[in-house]
């Protein structure tokens, strides 16, 4: 219905008429600049809601929305515009100062997300979105693409390397979000009330956007993640669903006083993209008194390919182990757990590297046909194979369980240690706030695990750090074999991660391996 509402900022609502006439007058004024099927159109930008705007723009002439992470240094983001040859970039305002250091030569076009200001950054003769769009008709070009042209491109979070450009076709986003994912958390659409707190540049902020404004439901936007103020939304919007990564329910239950608010409209709150502990997962679970979802995803499978259904959230009793699993396969998702070097398909309890097969995987790494086969096994000529997930887990009774990047592996003494079951562990602890475990050289062993933590506020253990290394040393021991105990323990005042909430093990090891021939031994 044209008139309802489909996106609620803290600027303005959007109704459906309002997004549906400015997308036809973009794809026109797109058109006009001679833009052609497959042109990137870039978005730097904290608003989902003209992000939104701008991806259906460019679907209407073939072109590709290329969201870009706002978080990003200059440097950065200029690659990114670069590698995707983008045609167009619209940025908020508050991020006009990196044009000044970009140089992007296939940019005909920049629009401000919003009007400019009072006493804003001289914008030169920049127009904001809307205002360009007004001076082109709302007539939808009528451009019909094939399912399996590109209809959106995400950058890889960049963890090791640079960054990837993952092409989602038509074919992955609707066998995604027109039916499993939705399914999977109970979203039903019309009458639906969505909370999302991720940004655009990541595939839940954008997936989540997407899936609402198409099954005809609203969307609360938060664009900057205030754990106070997102409570104040939950509360004050009767949101109904939600999606958040761990750290963001981790934030939210420290707020002083947020296990007493009404949370009555809540019906389901998924949560994935990173591991979660199983303390802030119970404390979770009874603060907000409704279902608990958990998905696994990438985003070079469109977002989720498995979820653990609110039935299998018990927190006692033998099921209880469930909570450390990523739940079943969605529909339309077939996965396989594989020796990570022979291929070899692993029996159940074996720990290997996560295959995928479904219609949600990507089509391509943009300009990258190497990095493309290398994630590609047996694909046929429609583009279905199995994808190279890079994360290292087995399957139990049909249920996927986690343990890490493949790449995060610890090697010691012959063992092989997963940090997230560390980090799982000693998160339980009563006087740690945050961890993060990972393999340092080590003469003798090969690697040793450390840990860095950062310790409660007003914890005791601040006093003499030396004494406490060894009492938590001491108190993981009697939790986890001893070869996968820290061996060392430095303590800091936060934990470095990406926008999707993982942990940036990369910066965390660099300083140790700084002088190694090799990043493994």
């Amino acid at each position: 219905k044209p008139e309802e509402i489909c996106f609620s900022s803290p600027k303005r609502d959007w109704r459906f008429g309002d997004l549906e006439s400015l997308s036809n007058r973009l794809a026109q004024a797109m058109l006009a600049l001679e833009l052609v099927p497959g042109d990137r159109i870039a978005c730097l930008t904290k608003h989902a809601a003209q992000c939104t705007a701008m991806t259906l723009a460019a679907q209407k002439i073939g072109a590709v929305c290329m969201p870009v992470n706002w978080r990003l240094a200059a440097t950065e983001v200029s690659y990114i515009l670069n590698h995707g040859q983008a045609k167009v970039l619209m940025t908020d305002i508050d991020f006009v100062n990196i044009l000044n250091v970009i140089e992007c030569p296939s940019l005909k076009k920049i629009v401000l997300s919003e009007d400019s200001i009072a006493n804003s950054p001289p914008l030169d003769h920049r127009q904001s979105l809307e205002t360009w769009a007004q001076a082109f008709p709302d007539d939808d070009p009528g451009y019909m693409p094939h399912p399996q042209e590109t209809a959106l491109q995400l950058y890889s979070s960049g963890t090791t390397g640079l960054p990837k450009g993952v092409e989602l076709s038509h074919r992955s986003l609707s066998a995604a979000f027109q039916g499993p994912v939705p399914e999977a958390i109970s979203y039903r659409g019309e009458g639906s009330i969505m909370l999302n707190a991720l940004p655009s540049f990541h595939i839940a902020g954008i997936g989540i956007a997407l899936m609402t404004y198409s099954l005809g439901g609203k969307s609360v936007l938060v664009p900057d993640f205030i754990p106070n103020h997102v409570l104040d939304v939950i509360v004050e919007h009767r949101i109904t669903h939600a999606f958040l990564v761990p750290a963001m329910i981790q934030f939210l239950l420290q707020v002083p006083g947020a296990a007493t608010r009404d949370y009555s409209a809540l019906q389901c709150l998924s949560y994935g993209a990173s591991p979660i502990t199983d303390q802030v997962l119970v404390e979770a679970m009874a603060t907000f008194a409704c279902k608990f979802v958990q998905v696994y995803g990438l985003t070079e499978t469109s977002g989720a390919v498995t979820a653990l259904a609110a039935e299998d959230h018990v927190s006692e009793g033998p099921k209880s182990v469930l909570l450390r699993s990523a739940g079943k396969p969605i529909l339309g998702v077939s996965l396989k757990v594989v020796d990570h070097e022979s291929g070899e398909t692993l029996p159940d309890g074996e720990v290997g590297e996560i295959w995928i097969k479904t219609l949600q995987n990507m089509k391509a790494y943009w300009r990258n046909p190497q990095a493309t086969n290398e994630a590609f096994v047996d694909r046929d000529s429609d583009g279905l194979g199995w994808f190279r997930s890079g994360d290292a887990g087995f399957l139990q009774d049909g249920y996927l369980f986690l343990h890490d990047r493949i790449k995060d592996m610890i090697v010691s003494g012959g063992e092989n240690i997963y940090p997230a079951e560390i980090e799982n562990a000693m998160m339980k602890h009563p006087e740690i706030a945050d961890i993060a475990a990972f393999g340092v050289p080590d003469a003798q062993w090969g690697e040793s695990v450390k840990a860095c933590v950062v310790l409660k506020p007003g914890s005791m253990y601040h006093d003499d750090l030396k004494a406490s290394s060894a009492a938590i040393i001491s108190w993981t021991r009697d939790r986890l074999a001893h070869f996968k105990c820290p061996r060392s323990i430095d303590f800091v005042e936060s934990i470095p991660r990406n926008p999707s909430g993982k942990i940036l093990k990369r910066i965390l090891r660099e300083p140790y391996w700084r002088n190694e021939h090799r990043q493994i031994h």
